[in-house]
Formats: C-alpha cells, sequence, structure tokens
C-alpha cells in the first residue's frame, strides 16, 4: 500500500483526492491546508485520517506527496519532501520562475527520488491519441492553434472560492500548452513572441495574452489567452495535421467537420488528472522517470521565461 500525502485543500487538491479513491494500492494518509477548518471539512468529506497544517507532518506520514498548493510555495515545499527522501509529484506551474525550476531538477538529481510535474494534458485521452498517431508515422502537425478563455474578474478558484494566491496566464495556462505543443512535436520551440493587454488595477496581472512559436521543423503554435472571455470556457485544441484536423476539448476529440472520435479505449480512465496519478505512482513502483518528470517539463519552462522577458521589459532589463 502507497501512503500519499497531499498538500493543498482547494479544488485542485480534491481533484487528485478523487482521482486517487480510484486508483488500487493507494492510501492518503494524510491532507495538509492552510484553513485548517476548510482542512478538516475536506479531510472529512474523503476519509483522510489526519490533517494538518504542517506540511512536515504530512511527509511523516506518506512515501510521496503531491502539490496543489499555491505557486509561490512549490520550491520551498518541493525542496523539503525531496530532502526528506520522499517521491513528489508538484501541480502546474511546477514555479514561476525559471531558477526554481532549474533548482528542483537538480535537487531531484542530488535525492534520486521521483519528482513529476502535474502537465496534465500529456495525459488527457484526446491528446493521447493524437500522439499515439504522431508517434507512429500517421500524423505531422503543422500547427496547433489553442484557445485558453476563462471570465475571471475577482480572485476565485475552480470551485468559486477566494484565492489565497493570484493565477496567471503565462505561467500557469500557457505552460500547459507550451508543454504540450513541444510535447507533442517532439522538438524544443526555437522562435517564440508575446503580447500582453493591461495590467488588471487590483489583480496586477494581464487579463489578455497573445503567443506565437514555432520549432525548428516549422511546425508553428498560435495561442490566444483571456480573462475577459465571457462566453464558453475552458481550452479549446485545434490540430492541424499534415493528415486531417482534429479538434480537443479536455478530455473530448472530434474531427475538423466536428465528428466525434472515440478515446474510451485510449487509456484506464478518461479522467487526466487520475492518468497523471497512476504514472506518477507506477514511476515510484517501477524505479523509473515518470513522463512529464521535472526534467522533461524545464524546457516549457525556460521557453515561458523567455516570453516573460518579452512582454516585462523591465524584467528583461534586469536579466
Amino acid at each position: 500500500m502507497m501512503k500519499i500525502c497531499v498538500a493543498g485543500q482547494g479544488a485542485f487538491g480534491q481533484k487528485h483526492l478523487d482521482a486517487l479513491k480510484r486508483i488500487a494500492g493507494v492510501e492518503v494518509t494524510s491532507l495538509v491546508g492552510g484553513n485548517q477548518d476548510a482542512t478538516a471539512e475536506v479531510a472529512k468529506k474523503y476519509g483522510v485520517p489526519h490533517h494538518t497544517g504542517d506540511l512536515g507532518e504530512g511527509i511523516k506520514r506518506a512515501d510521496a506527496v503531491i502539490l496543489t498548493t499555491p505557486t509561490k510555495m512549490h520550491f520551498r515545499q518541493g525542496e523539503q519532501v525531496m530532502r526528506a527522501g520522499k517521491h513528489v509529484l508538484v501541480e502546474i506551474p511546477v514555479t514561476d520562475s525559471v531558477e526554481d525550476a532549474e533548482n528542483l531538477v537538480k535537487i531531484a538529481k542530488e535525492t534520486g527520488v521521483v519528482a513529476m510535474g502535474g502537465h496534465v494534458r500529456r495525459f488527457n485521452p484526446s491528446h493521447q491519441w493524437v500522439h499515439k498517431r504522431i508517434q507512429k508515422g500517421e500524423l505531422k502537425i503543422q500547427q496547433m492553434d489553442v484557445q485558453t478563455y476563462f471570465f475571471r474578474r475577482r480572485n476565485i478558484n475552480a470551485a468559486g472560492n477566494p484565492r489565497s494566491w493570484t493565477d496567471h496566464l503565462l505561467w500557469h495556462h500557457a505552460a500547459h500548452t507550451i508543454d504540450l505543443f513541444q510535447y507533442q512535436a517532439g522538438e524544443t520551440i526555437s522562435d517564440c513572441y508575446a503580447v500582453q493587454g493591461p495590467i488588471h488595477p487590483q489583480l496586477n496581472i494581464a487579463m489578455d495574452m497573445g503567443i506565437v512559436a514555432k520549432v525548428p521543423s516549422g511546425a508553428m503554435l498560435t495561442l490566444s489567452l483571456s480573462f475577459n472571455n465571457d462566453g464558453p470556457l475552458g481550452s479549446f485544441f485545434r490540430y492541424i495535421c499534415d493528415n486531417g484536423t482534429y479538434k480537443a476539448f479536455y478530455d473530448d476529440l472530434s474531427d475538423g467537420k466536428d465528428n466525434k472520435i472515440d478515446v474510451s479505449k485510449v487509456d484506464v480512465s478518461m479522467d487526466g488528472i487520475e492518468l497523471e496519478d497512476r504514472e506518477f505512482i507506477a514511476a515510484i513502483t517501477e524505479k523509473r522517470a515518470p513522463n512529464a518528470s521535472l526534467a522533461e517539463v524545464l524546457p516549457c519552462m525556460k521557453v515561458l521565461g523567455k516570453l516573460e522577458q518579452i512582454i516585462d521589459p523591465q524584467r528583461k532589463a534586469h536579466a
């Protein structure tokens, strides 16, 4: 029985708790959270026997830790977990700086633990279906056209509750697509550019952003992101390939003419978070590097760093 500690009692922590309930041979032994009343409530809901505000206490009770805490805490907590000799899954965004991401990779190498980033798009059945066809040589991407749209004028999470941190279009939402594009293309981005809209006076982040990029073979990425979109929400992926067009929305897939493609047999679940967690657990059990290891997602973090320098001249001047 593998003992797991989940850190973060919010919306995403609960997604992982839901997923872990469906995986055999796993026991959630501790829930670590900030708001202890909320943490106690979530622990009771999921039958977790221990809850605390002290990550160290959770680490003692576990073989591995899933961090779904605010991004600003990821580096310190990730290091704490790995230095304790425990495996770690750090939810996306792994960090909000290239330096912190590089240092986490170094610590993972030093400690020899399994260290994974929560890049769930690699595991969604829709994107897996496309990936398998690319690997077989049946498809080659010409362009990925992606829209990531939310309506967020206040600092709330996916469950509609106040956040203790501020979400970010670049370091969170663009990270999903930048990593997926490089993963599907099998190449690292060689050229990229970004623009952003006005900074929100209260949230202090850009609410709109546009990114274009390409890999050495010439495959392109066009990415539009917004927190101002009052309409269908989420990330919409269009794969324009040499042998067909495919549209993915989370775990659903259709061709360019809206004919639905059955992806129910692609993997053992239709839940990307569950598949991400299964890969983490399998990598620990099999003593191997996981898909989306911290080292594998580092090229994504480096691209985000380049894009930040483009859209933030002050940071670029001091880089």
